[in-house]
């Protein structure tokens, strides 16, 4: 069960904005889209997981550590609102739990003996292609 860490309400940014994309007259009125900004520098997110968002190699994370999500796929402001706290949290949540560390292993015995037959009767094909002496 990953770990579920609330971002306060406080440290976000919400600006209502115009979408775009197709939409009629619709577009052009109403400020629908809502853009989320989140800086994750200033956060009251435990340090790893700051650390750990801000390794993320993700486009929507500036140079100064500031997250936003720019949400626009529903009709109303309100649904958009709820899509971008959805996403925000899903992101949070992602990192929130530290990677397994990877302990390495080496080959078995029986793995090494099976390359090195393959690799014997490659070079035995690869011998028999020379040229034969009469």
């Amino acid at each position: 069960m990953r770990p579920v860490l609330a971002v306060d309400p406080a440290e976000v940014e919400l600006h209502a904005i115009r979408a775009q994309g197709p939409g009629g007259q619709n577009v052009n009125k109403v400020s629908s889209a809502v853009q989320l900004r989140f800086d994750i520098a200033a956060s009251s997110l435990p340090e790893a997981v700051r650390l750990r968002l801000l390794a993320l190699s993700d486009r929507r994370i500036s140079g100064a550590g500031v997250l936003v999500i720019k949400a626009q796929s529903f009709r109303t402001q309100e649904a958009n609102r709820d899509d971008a706290w959805r996403r925000l949290q899903e992101l949070v949540n992602s990192v929130a739990e530290a990677p397994k560390a990877r302990r390495p292993t080496r080959p078995t015995y029986g793995s090494r003996q099976r390359r090195l037959q393959g690799k014997a009767k490659r070079a035995e094909v690869k011998a028999g292609r020379g040229r034969i002496d009469g």
